[in-house]
This record gives structure tokens, C-alpha cells and sequence, in this order.
């Protein structure tokens, strides 16, 4: 089971993003600011269990 980070942490990440005059970042960038890369690192590991 994968949890998604607070509303909250969205909603500053995407007026951040709206700010900034750069190409947006790479789904992984994207994952490790809000903190989803710590939530989903045994997703990544063959024979994990899928909910």
C-alpha cells in the first residue's frame, strides 16, 4: 500500500512549481520532494508484495 503525502505538502509543492521558470522535474525528482521515494522503496524490489 502506497500513502500519499499531506494535502498540505502538495499544495506548497505545486506554488513552488507554478513559481518557477524551469522545465519541470523528472517523476523521481518529483517523488523524492514530497517524500513518496521513502514510501515506496519495497515497491521497487522484485517479488514485493502489490496491494
Amino acid at each position: 500500500m502506497t500513502s500519499h503525502p499531506p494535502k498540505h505538502l502538495v499544495r506548497e509543492y505545486l506554488e513552488r512549481r507554478a513559481r518557477d521558470t524551469q522545465p519541470p522535474p523528472t517523476p523521481e525528482e518529483v517523488r523524492r520532494q514530497l517524500g513518496w521515494s521513502l514510501l515506496m522503496q519495497g515497491d521497487d524490489q522484485p517479488g514485493a508484495p502489490r496491494s
